[in-house]
């Protein structure tokens, strides 16, 4: 009966753990702590002749510190743009209320890296980088939806218009990105 309860228990406890929206990638680190990242998110998608441009959202909860990781991925069948990330870089936000919220980033000197895709003949660029949230940030975010992101790359500024909704051509899949932060933060809350 004990164990029938355990059982029970759990997959109650499994049931919520899907209720509330989040889902995970469990990282383990060489130091042997397993630390919890939300799966990637398609914050914005362009397609347009034989390009195609995809920036992804994540976060983590570092040992009480809340990391946005920022991934770009271009395709092309000529060679994308080479966009660079370093301490300098920053992302901001434009929330529906007016206020504009700045990340920081925490990425050493890194640049994409190109990749062919012989199946696809396509050249593809991917750049990942870490970046903190500012003090009073997480509350603004929680409260109101994004209308805008601009990307500080190293070397130059690149903004990123969010749609309210899209299903994305790539993979079918609705996004809704401007209400990605009210719906995901609780993920990372201790």
């Amino acid at each position: 009966m004990k164990k029938i309860f355990s059982l029970l228990l759990l997959m109650a406890a499994g049931v919520m753990h899907s209720q509330d929206g989040c889902e995970y990638n469990i990282l383990t680190t060489d130091d042997g702590v397993e630390v919890k990242s939300t799966k990637e998110y398609m914050m914005y998608e362009r397609i347009f002749g034989n390009s195609s441009q995809f920036m992804f959202f994540s976060l983590t909860n570092s040992e009480g510190t809340p990391i946005l990781t920022f991934q770009y991925l271009a395709k092309s069948k000529d060679f994308p743009p080479i966009y660079c990330l370093d301490k300098t870089s920053r992302i901001y936000i434009q929330l529906t209320n007016g206020k504009i919220i700045t990340l920081v980033s925490i990425t050493e000197d890194q640049c994409s890296g190109l990749v062919y895709d012989g199946a696809e003949q396509n050249n593809i660029r991917v750049l990942s980088g870490s970046f903190l949230f500012t003090v009073g940030s997480l509350e603004e975010l929680e409260k109101s939806s994004i209308s805008f992101i601009r990307v500080k790359y190293a070397t130059e500024t690149v903004d990123y218009p969010m749609k309210r909704e899209f299903i994305s051509e790539n993979n079918g899949t609705t996004y809704k990105p401007d209400t990605y932060f009210i719906n995901m933060l609780k993920c990372i809350k201790d």
